[in-house]
C-alpha cells in the first residue's frame, strides 16, 4: 500500500467536504513561523513521518508564538525517524476540542468488501478493542455497501447511543459518509481519522489523517504524486526511486529495493548491503546475517528469473549506499531460475567498482554449479574476496564465513569511494558500438584479431561476428537490442578468458546524480 502524509490525506478529505485545521506543511523553521503568523493563534507542529506514536517521539508540540513554532520546527527537522530524516512538518491551528472520535475505513479481505470502525471516544488501541468485539461499548463496526458506503440509519443509531451532543450528530454522520467517498474516489485501502473532533465552537474537524492507496491503482491517480507504489515506512529515497524505475522498465523477474539503515547500529560489526532472491529464503538469510552482528543497509530481492541486466543494476544500486563493509547475497536454496544469469550480473557489477569489500553470494537453485564457477572465476582478480555458495550451504554457515572475511579485510574502502571503471575503448571515436535497450555495447576494435573474433562470436551466441577483420553485428539492430543479458554474459566470459573485448554500458538513470548529491542516505524524500 502506498502511503500518504497527513497533510496529503487532509487535502483529499477537504475535497469531500470534511473540514481540517488551518495550516500547511513546511520544510524550514522560517516557513513554520510564517504559517503561525498567518494563523495568528496557538498552533500545533507535527512531524510528517510514516510512523505511529509521533507525540512519544517528540514529534508533536504546541506553540503560542511564531518564534516557538520555528523552534519546534528546527528541532523536528533535525530528527531521524526510522533511520531517515524528517523533511517536513505540518503547522496547524490548535483546536478547542470538546469530543474526540475515531473513524477508519479499511478493506476486509475476508469479507471482500470495505468496512468501517467508529469509536465514540478516540484514543489508542481501538483496533484491538474492536477485535475483542467492542465489549466496552465504545467501538462500533459499520457495515458498508461497496457502492454507497455505510448505512446512514446505523450511523445515526450509533451516535444516538453516545454522550455526544445531538447538535453535532448530522455533521459527524456527514463526515463518516465523506470518509467512504474519499476512499472510493482515490481507491484507498485505508483511511483513518484519529481524532475526528467536535470543537467548543460547534465544528467537526479531522485533526489527523492517515491514508494508504492501493498499489495497483496508483497509476490512475497521478495527482497524488506517489513516487513508488509500494508500502514503505519512510518517504522514498533517491535510490529507492531509481530502483523502482528500473523495475518498471524491465519486467523480466522482480526487483524490490528498500533502504533500512543509513548507519551501523552501536556495537555492530558494520553496515552491509543485502541481496536476496525469494521472500522466505531472504528472510531466513537476513536473520542469519543480523545474528552475526551486522546492520543491514537495505533489503533487495531479485527473483522470478530476473535478467542479468536487472541483477547488475540491483547490485550497482546496493553498492551506492555509503559506508558498506561487505555485500551479502543469499535467498532461496531451491530457486527454479537459472542462477548463472544472476552470477553474470553480479560479476559485471563487482568488476566495474573494482570490488574493495568482501562478498558472499549463495546461488542455490538451477545451474548453481555453473553459477558459482562463473562468479568466482570472474571476480578472482578483484581486490576483495568474492565467494559463491550453493543450496546445501546453510545461510548460518555462510553468514559466519562472511563475518570472517569482513574481519580479515585489512583495507576496506567505503562504497561512496568506489569509482565506476570502464575499459579504455569505451567512447573511442573509431570504436565499434551498437545500441541495446537501456544502453550501448562497445567492442574493442583496436585489439580485434582472429582469436578475438572467435572468442566474441562464441560467447555472444552469434550476435557479433567478424567482417573483413573488424567487428560487426551478425543480426539486425532490432534483434540485438533485446539481448542485454546475453551480451553481459559475453562480456564476463571474455574477461574470464583474459580478454577485455566487450563492454555493456547500461544506463541507470539518476544513479550518478544521487551519489554525487549525497542523496543515497535518505535525503531524497519527497
Amino acid at each position: 500500500m502506498a502511503r500518504l502524509h497527513e497533510y496529503q490525506g487532509k487535502q483529499l478529505l477537504t475535497g469531500h467536504g470534511i473540514a481540517v485545521p488551518r495550516g500547511r506543511a513546511v520544510s524550514t523553521p522560517d516557513e513554520a513561523a510564517a504559517v503561525a503568523r498567518e494563523i495568528a493563534a496557538p498552533v500545533v507542529v507535527k512531524i510528517q513521518a510514516w510512523t505511529t506514536n509521533r507525540k512519544a517521539l517528540g514529534g508533536v508540540a504546541f506553540a503560542s508564538t511564531p518564534d516557538e513554532a520555528a523552534a519546534h520546527a528546527r528541532r523536528m527537522l533535525g530528527m531521524t525517524v526510522g533511520n531517515f530524516p524528517v523533511t517536513q512538518v505540518l503547522v496547524e491551528e490548535a483546536l478547542p476540542i470538546k469530543d474526540e472520535l475515531f473513524v477508519s475505513l479499511f478493506i476486509d479481505d475476508r469479507a471482500r468488501r470495505p468496512a468501517m470502525l467508529l469509536s465514540l471516544t478516540g484514543g489508542s488501541g481501538i483496533e484491538e478493542r474492536a477485535r475483542e468485539g467492542g465489549r466496552d461499548g465504545t467501538v462500533h463496526r459499520l457495515t458498508c455497501d461497496v457502492m454507497t458506503g455505510p448505512d446512514d440509519a446505523e450511523v445515526r443509531a450509533t451516535l444516538a447511543r453516545s454522550k455526544i451532543s445531538r447538535d453535532d450528530h448530522a455533521a459527524i454522520a456527514a463526515a463518516v459518509r465523506a470518509v467512504f467517498a474519499a476512499a472510493r474516489t482515490n481507491e484507498a485501502r485505508s483511511v483513518e481519522i484519529n481524532p475526528l473532533v467536535t470543537t467548543t465552537e460547534g465544528r467537526v474537524i479531522a485533526a489527523d489523517c492517515r491514508m494508504t492507496i492501493d498499489d495497483y491503482a496508483v497509476f490512475r491517480h497521478t495527482n497524488l504524486g506517489i513516487d513508488i507504489a509500494r508500502e514503505l515506512d519512510h518517504p522514498p529515497t533517491a535510490l529507492e526511486r531509481i530502483a523502482y524505475a528500473v523495475e518498471q522498465d524491465d519486467h523480466r523477474g522482480t526487483f524490490y529495493f528498500a533502504q533500512l539503515n543509513t548507519h551501523a547500529a552501536p556495537g555492530s560489526k558494520g553496515l552491509i548491503g543485502f541481496h536476496g532472491a525469494g521472500g522466505g529464503g531472504s528472510m531466513m538469510s537476513m536473520d542469519a546475517i543480523t545474528n552475526e552482528g551486522f546492520t543491514i543497509a537495505n533489503f533487495t530481492d531479485t527473483s522470478g528469473n530476473p535478467s542479468a541486466a536487472k541483477v547488475y543494476r540491483a547490485a550497482r544500486i546496493i553498492l551506492c549506499q555509503p559506508g558498506l563493509v561487505g555485500y551479502f547475497g543469499s535467498g532461496s536454496g531451491v530457486a527454479s531460475q537459472e542462477q548463472y544469469w544472476s552470477a553474470y550480473g553480479l560479476a559485471k557489477a563487482f568488476w566495474e567498482v573494482n570490488m574493495p569489500i568482501p562478498a558472499v553470494i549463495r546461488l542455490g537453485g538451477n545451474s548453481e554449479d555453473r553459477a558459482v564457477a562463473i562468479l568466482q572465476a570472474a571476480c578472482r582478480a578483484l581486490p576483495a574476496k568474492v565467494e559463491g555458495y550453493k543450496k546445501d550451504d546453510p545461510p548460518r554457515a555462510i553468514a559466519q564465513r562472511f563475518s570472517q572475511l569482513v574481519a580479515q579485510a585489512s583495507r576496506l574502502r567505503l562504497p561512496d569511494q568506489m569509482a565506476r571503471r570502464v575499459p579504455p575503448y569505451v567512447g573511442a571515436p573509431h570504436g565499434f558500438s551498437f545500441a541495446i535497450k537501456g544502453g550501448t555495447v562497445w567492442v574493442d576494435a583496436g585489439h580485434w584479431n582472429r582469436a578475438a573474433a572467435e572468442l566474441v562470436a562464441k560467447h555472444s551466441r552469434g550476435l557479433i561476428k567478424d567482417t573483413d577483420g573488424s567487428p560487426a553485428l551478425a543480426v539486425s539492430p532490432e534483434e540485438a537490442g533485446g539481448k542485454d543479458s546475453e551480451l553481459i554474459a559475453c562480456e564476463v566470459e571474455c574477461r574470464r578468458a583474459g580478454k577485455d573485448l566487450v563492454f555493456v554500458d547500461l544506463d541507470i538513470p539518476g544513479l550518478e546524480d544521487a551519489v554525487r548529491l549525497g542523496q543515497s542516505d535518505g535525503k531524497g524524500a519527497r
